[in-house]
């Protein structure tokens, strides 16, 4: 593969973006490569954000995926600071700033997806806080030590999906009071169901958490300075604040694709190669509604492992190479000493059973060691192991066997005796 003369262009300095321009190179691909971020950060992994950054354990260097010399080394131009403001189709061009045009031959739109804002009053009180780039977790990681210097402090987690749980964890190792406001009956309550949702639940109480299930934010109270004082919920109550972390969601980056006329559903609409509507026009990571052959539709995946493996496989079909993505959804978290991963695929109320092999129980405050697996039909759509590790190849071979038509005898899935392997034997 040589490409001379060519320019692929990659709109998203991300995680997707950055592995994307690595494998263009790896693949042999000597044209021009141009990678161009909104940010002014290198491009860099999310997770240690909520995780390990937040926590004071690691240096925001580790989040990097390259260092600044790769980049140079590889002969990739990189444009960080910089925006993308509108792509021609037509002319294969895309604008940065509105001022500056790139040629491209190929491009692929790995623009990620940005958080969902809290459209109440007070929400632009100082003290709160959104948590989706470096800066932000930066800023809050100093909020922290500051509330936890001063001798404590409370801390308001408005959202209990990953990032709120993830915050809510980080807060409470820097000894500071959270309350968790979630309008579900469960934290995680779409994603896991009401059986594991409790298990996240019982975890947090345990560890001192305070939530507040089925109920909305109304506003958000602040002091002279400008400064959050407390959080107003949608039955009157109100609850001190010292920080705000609103984690309602994000939504994916789709204003370009939109601007420039290509289909977008939820995302970027692309087939099992990541082409989108465009034939030289791709899309990966958060922004991407891809079709999974095994799930035999389209589907949005808004974590980590989906950017780290998306941006290689799109950067080989843009080489024409004959690409199908059907990596098993995955996701992990860490809070407290549970370390969990999750592999596979359930709508909403699209199980009929979950199956644990362990018990699912807080005992003494600490985070159980078991798996979980939500079965339709007998069929394993997704499983999850907690504390537990070096299932995942068993687990994601149970899932694309499920998805496949195959059953299992539930008696044997929950029997720590019979060894994953054996159960589509």
């Amino acid at each position: 593969m040589s490409g001379d003369g060519q320019t692929f262009v990659i709109i998203g300095a991300s995680l997707a973006g950055a592995k994307a321009a690595e494998t263009l190179r790896a693949e042999g691909f000597t044209g021009r490569v141009v990678l161009v971020g909104e940010e002014t950060e290198l491009p860099y992994e999310r997770p240690p954000l909520s995780k390990g950054y937040l926590l004071g354990q690691q240096p925001r260097e580790k989040a990097f995926v390259h260092d600044a010399t790769w980049y140079a080394q590889h002969d990739i131009s990189l444009l960080l600071g910089r925006r993308a403001t509108l792509l021609d189709t037509a002319a294969h061009t895309v604008t940065l700033d509105g001022v500056e045009q790139l040629h491209y031959d190929k491009l692929l739109l790995a623009t990620g997806s940005r958080v969902r804002s809290l459209p109440v009053p007070g929400i632009e009180q100082a003290g709160v806080h959104y948590l989706r780039t470096m800066d932000e977790s930066e800023s809050l990681l100093a909020a922290m030590r500051r509330l936890a210097e001063a001798g404590g402090g409370q801390v308001v987690v408005v959202g209990a999906g990953w990032v709120g749980l993830e915050t809510a964890a980080a807060a409470r190792e820097h000894g500071l009071a959270v309350a968790v406001v979630e309008v579900a009956p469960l934290p995680l309550h779409r994603v896991l169901g009401d059986e594991v949702a409790s298990v996240f639940r019982d975890l947090h109480v345990a560890h001192g958490v305070t939530f507040h299930f089925g109920r909305g934010v109304q506003a958000i109270g602040g002091d002279r300075d400008g400064r959050v004082t407390n959080v107003v919920l949608d039955d009157g109550t109100e609850l001190a604040a010292d920080l705000v972390l609103v984690g309602v969601g994000i939504r994916p980056a789709t204003e370009l694709a939109e601007s420039a006329g290509l289909a977008v559903s939820d995302g970027v609409e692309t087939d099992a190669g990541l082409r989108t509507s465009d034939p030289d026009v791709y899309a990966c990571g958060d922004v991407a509604c891809f079709h999974h052959p095994m799930l035999g539709r389209r589907i949005r995946v808004e974590h980590w492992s989906n950017a780290l493996n998306g941006g290689p496989a799109a950067a080989r079909a843009m080489l024409g190479q004959q690409v199908e993505y059907d990596r098993v959804p995955y996701f992990f978290t860490d809070q407290y000493d549970l370390g969990m991963e999750y592999a596979g695929y359930v709508e909403p109320g699209g199980y009929d059973q979950v199956v644990f092999r362990g018990n699912p129980s807080i005992v003494d405050g600490k985070a159980p060691e078991l798996l979980a697996f939500w079965l339709s039909g007998g069929r394993v759509l997704a499983g999850m192991n907690v504390n537990v590790w070096d299932v995942q190849d068993q687990i994601q071979a149970l899932v694309r066997a499920g998805h496949a038509g195959r059953t299992v005898d539930p008696a044997r899935l929950a029997d720590a005796g019979v060894p994953l392997g054996e159960l589509l034997g």
